[in-house]
């Protein structure tokens, strides 16, 4: 393949010592990586921000002739409820970019939208209700204990073990204080259970890797098993040196099968594209219950997804080096269509 100059989108992040400011910070971790490995492959890597000076990054965009564009914008001004205009713009003026579409990135941004379409679709996920501060949780038609998570963040933010409630009383008397501070809130049932971590990746035919699990090491009974902000983030934490991630190798062949079959059921339900992680829970009986999305998941070299990679046998600098063929690809399919409608 030429020499391409390829941008890379991205966030701008928070100052040190902001609050959630390790969640905000790492995108430029991620962003380093993509320049390395684009470099090593005799590309012309461009860090571009993206902020709500859309105008700005066009300039850009044109000035310095980009030719495709690593999508890595989890916010836009650390509002998470943009993330998907980046993806938007792009599509807009018909430049191919790394990732999902803006339509996956708009919904499983939203957990109240994700929750409706995994029901819809018939994929298993826990009970749920939503608070917005304006309407009257009703405490009945969900079992505890539950977890409370902000409707729109990402990251683990928002979420830790001080969010959860043994009862639906211990509950209501936080939720104008948590709700004033995050806005629209999901309250969703505790599943107890085995978690997974489940990476999809491959264009236009995607697949599944090895499915990872996050070990509770030494959790003592008050301590429930999630993998909050501290467990992501906080490297002083007890949650961050006990949940290591392994590859286990002898899942057995119908937890596997179900697990591969559900993770390709969402990339289908949700317009995945490129790559992907499902975070899943299995309880004792073996149900699989979906709790998370993550269109666009963590490019960072130690981040699950590039975990999930190495170890089905390729290097990072591979896995870059596919997304540029994704999006090349994709950049056919554009001049093309153009041809077409001219």
């Amino acid at each position: 393949m030429r020499r391409k100059i390829i941008g890379i989108a991205h966030n701008v992040p928070v100052s040190i010592g902001e609050e959630f400011c390790e969640a905000s910070l790492d995108v430029l971790t991620q962003v380093e990586a993509l320049e390395n490995s684009l470099a090593e492959l005799g590309h012309v890597p461009l860090r571009i921000p993206f902020s709500r000076d859309a105008m700005g990054f066009l300039r850009s965009v044109e000035e310095h002739h980009v030719e495709m564009v690593f999508n890595l914008c989890e916010t836009v001004d650390e509002n998470p409820q943009l993330a998907w205009h980046p993806a938007a713009l792009l599509e807009l003026i018909g430049i191919p970019f790394s990732g999902s579409p803006s339509s996956a990135l708009m919904i499983t941004t939203d957990k109240l939208l994700t929750k409706q379409l995994l029901k819809t679709s018939g994929i298993k996920t826990p009970n749920w209700r939503v608070f917005d501060g304006m309407n009257k949780y009703y405490r009945n038609g969900i079992h505890y204990p539950a977890l409370v998570k902000p409707r729109f963040e990402d990251a683990s933010i928002g979420i830790d073990q001080e969010s959860i409630f043994p009862d639906g009383k211990t509950l209501t008397r936080k939720l104008d204080d948590l709700s004033a501070r995050f806005g629209s809130l999901l309250i969703e049932e505790y599943i107890e259970g085995r978690e997974f971590n489940v990476s999809v990746f491959g264009y236009p035919h995607p697949r599944v890797l090895p499915p990872a699990e996050i070990q509770f090491v030494d959790f003592p009974d008050s301590i429930y098993r999630i993998v909050g902000y501290r467990a992501k983030w906080d490297k002083n934490s007890f949650e961050y040196h006990n949940t290591p991630r392994s590859f286990p190798t002898d899942l057995p062949e119908f937890l596997l099968r179900g697990i591969e079959k559900t993770a390709l059921e969402c990339s289908r339900a949700f317009m995945l594209r490129d790559y992907a992680r499902v975070d899943m829970r299995i309880d004792a009986e073996g149900n699989i219950y979906v709790l998370e999305i993550n269109a666009n998941p963590c490019l960072s070299p130690d981040a699950g997804f590039p975990a999930a990679v190495d170890f089905s046998g390729t290097s990072y600098r591979e896995m870059v080096e596919r997304f540029v063929n994704f999006m090349a690809q994709r950049s056919e399919n554009y001049a093309h269509q153009a041809v077409l409608l001219a």
